[in-house]
């Protein structure tokens, strides 16, 4: 990090790491996109790129909340149970029953739980607790999104990977998509496959 003008200015790598990214390959996927995403531009110290870090933070935080299929309607206080908070995430609701035994990183703990006749518990999260979890980096359960209607969402980002860096491998363009928006390697590799077909 480097402070000029009382800002601080932030390396890919150092973005990496602050966004959660393993590597800096999503990064650079989205700098050979910026004009079509909007990507906060560069300053070149010492033959390295550094970037405005609130500037990107807050462009990198507005990105993310439009590409991670969240819902973000509705009462941020609402305590959802396990099937609203699947459709919040855009997940399976078998993910959330999943994070009952084994929580990914940064899972929220339960606003409140519910004893069923069952015996079981019901665990209800804030809606705001869950935005948050989005919001706060790459997330486990991602893979398991109910298919959106209509084109393939996952076809389209591919076809704009590829046309950012077309001398790219397929393989690694799958690769970064997933780093980039969760998922598994081989759904992304289909998605990468149909993008060349259509192209």
């Amino acid at each position: 990090m480097k402070t000029i003008d009382g800002r601080q200015y932030a390396t890919r790598a150092e973005l990496s790491e602050r966004a959660g990214y393993k590597g800096d390959a999503t990064l650079r996927s989205l700098w050979a996109d910026r004009e079509g995403n909007g990507h906060p531009p560069a300053r070149r110290i010492d033959r390295a790129l550094y970037w405005d870090l609130e500037v990107w933070e807050r462009w990198h935080t507005e990105y993310r909340r439009q590409h991670n299929g969240v819902d973000y309607s509705g009462n941020a206080d609402e305590e959802l149970p396990p099937a609203d908070q699947a459709k919040v995430l855009g997940i399976s609701v078998s993910a959330i029953s999943h994070y009952r035994d084994n929580p990914p990183p940064g899972w929220p703990a339960a606003a409140r739980e519910e004893e069923l006749e069952s015996g079981r518990v019901r665990e209800y999260r804030t809606r705001r607790q869950l935005w948050e979890y989005a919001d706060a980096g790459p997330r486990a359960g991602a893979g398991g999104r109910t298919p959106a209607k209509g084109p393939d969402p996952k076809v389209a980002l591919a076809a704009r990977a590829l046309a950012a860096e077309p001398g790219r491998k397929a393989g690694e363009t799958a690769a970064a998509l997933a780093e980039q928006h969760g998922g598994g390697l081989s759904t992304w590799k289909r998605a990468v496959t149909e993008a060349r077909r259509q192209g």
